[in-house]
């Protein structure tokens, strides 16, 4: 087990930090933050239940964690809707940037504009991208997202005054995480889109969602903006639970998409950022952070990186995840994943304490 020490890692021309507990984790934030006054007044995120803070909370939709065992490790022992033990990224990136330790959900009544002026998620788990992923389970759509976003840019010019609202939106890192539901939750499972699309062709139509969804935050005024990449799909325990004939390893040809889609964010970021004028736009992918520490889970201080902590660790998530909580394990801190699809607190940390490092530092100057 790692202690105190640090260890830094070259793998694919990046350096990965193995940073053994959140603490220390924290600590590496804040002092990329002492380095420089940061310049982002507020963090405004979309996307799915890799950030979603409890919208679903709020909806009609089964897509919902907000029962125990979630939240378990969170201030308070309390679920709020995270699919997690405890933080999720967007927390641990806005506490980076020394705004608020947690990004509050949209639809929360217990939060207002003067919460939601540093930091506000209009994320949903189980979106995507495509509006036929929403509507899987009922969730909300990238484009009312945004048009909550518009409602959200209202209030906030009523808080603070046109002219300060529009420089907050200007100087806000917008976030965007999803499209890993649009392949294992619709593509793959969902007769439909598999029927009209070659997998790569399917890419490409949401990549040029993805475009369009950028360009209408520009439109509105962001120009901070960072658009996720996927996670190595074929590596979460529910598709390695499955992958029988493998011996439960990783799933290559899930892990081969999240590489051919990310290939092409990783393009539109580089010509937006050529074509509108002023814009930040950044790609953050995390896919070989977390492909390292799936395939080195001891040198991150984890024990398990093929099952889960909740319940029996291999396909549960949301409410079967609650029922099955009698076998979920005492110690998230020393898994890889939380549930079946989603990571730990304390994968959570890392990772955000990578992208911060490796790719959000130009918002730190």
């Amino acid at each position: 087990m790692l202690h105190s020490k640090v260890i830094m890692k070259k793998h694919r021309n990046l350096t990965l930090p193995c940073l053994p507990h959140t603490f220390c984790i924290l600590l590496h934030l804040f002092f990329l933050v002492a380095k420089g006054s940061a310049k982002v007044p507020a963090i405004v995120v979309f996307g799915d239940s890799s950030v979603d803070a409890g919208n679903n909370n709020f909806i009609p939709t089964i897509a919902r964690s907000n029962f125990e065992p979630y939240g378990r490790d969170f201030d308070g022992g309390k679920a709020t809707g995270r699919f997690c033990n405890g933080k999720i990224p967007t927390d641990f990136i806005s506490e980076a940037f020394g705004l608020k330790k947690y990004v509050p959900a949209y639809l929360d009544p217990k939060y207002n504009i003067s919460d939601f002026a540093i930091g506000v998620s209009f994320a949903s788990a189980a979106t995507g991208y495509d509006n036929a992923t929403s509507d899987v389970l009922s969730v909300i759509p990238l484009w009312k997202q945004l048009e909550y976003y518009k409602g959200y840019q209202n209030k906030l010019s009523a808080y603070l005054g046109e002219t300060k609202a529009n420089e907050t939106i200007a100087e806000a890192l917008h976030l965007m995480s999803l499209g890993t539901n649009d392949f294992l939750e619709n593509y793959y499972t969902i007769p439909g889109r598999a029927e009209r699309y070659t997998p790569q062709q399917y890419e490409t139509f949401l990549a040029a969602i993805a475009e369009n969804f950028i360009k209408n935050l520009y439109g509105l005024g962001a120009r901070k903006i960072s658009l996720g990449g996927l996670p190595p799909m074929g590596c979460l325990p529910l598709e390695r639970t499955t992958n029988v004939m493998g011996g439960n390893d990783c799933v290559a040809r899930y892990n081969t998409i999240s590489l051919e889609f990310n290939e092409k964010l990783k393009n539109l970021t580089t010509r937006l950022n050529q074509e509108l004028p002023g814009i930040k736009l950044v790609f953050s992918n995390p896919y070989y952070i977390m492909l390292h520490i799936v395939k080195n889970p001891d040198l991150y201080g984890f024990e398990s990186a093929s099952v889960a902590c909740c319940a029996t660790g291999m396909f549960e998530m949301g409410y079967a995840c609650s029922r099955g909580s009698m076998f979920s394990c005492s110690d998230a801190s020393k898994y890889v994943f939380w549930d079946s699809f989603h990571p730990t607190e304390r994968t959570n940390s890392i990772v955000a304490s990578y992208v911060v490092e490796h790719v959000f530092t130009q918002f730190l100057k």
